[in-house]
């Protein structure tokens, strides 16, 4: 059965710190490339940033560039995204996603909710 289950989200400060992990299960996890979505309510899902599954090539929205970093431990067969500096407009449910060779190998996680306040 395949799984993504993130975990690491909560309610912080402007300026903190957070630390997301999707751990994988199900499927081969170094296969894949691994991306952070984003999703506040009423808007559509945007992608923050993504990994590579051969050569750990990594992409970021602009917007996050700097403060976030994107990872992997294909031993662990988990991601993560250090969120450092978070701000108020990074607040959403973040989600894992892993994506592999064809469309049929695309899979989610059920999300993680960040929230940014003073």
């Amino acid at each position: 059965q395949v799984q993504l289950v993130e975990s690491g989200g909560g309610l912080v400060q402007p300026g903190d710190s957070l630390k997301l992990s999707c751990a994988a299960s199900g499927f081969v996890f170094d296969y894949y490339a691994i991306g952070w979505f984003r999703q506040a309510p009423g808007k559509e899902r945007e992608g923050v940033s993504c990994i590579s599954s051969v050569d750990g090539v990594t992409y970021y929205k602009n917007s996050v560039k700097g403060r976030f970093t994107i990872s992997r431990d294909n031993a662990e067969n988990t991601a993560y995204l250090q969120m450092n500096s978070l701000k108020p407009e990074d607040k959403d449910v973040y989600y894992c996603h892993a994506e592999g060779p064809g469309p049929e190998y695309d899979y989610w996680g059920e999300g993680t909710q960040v929230t940014v306040s003073a």
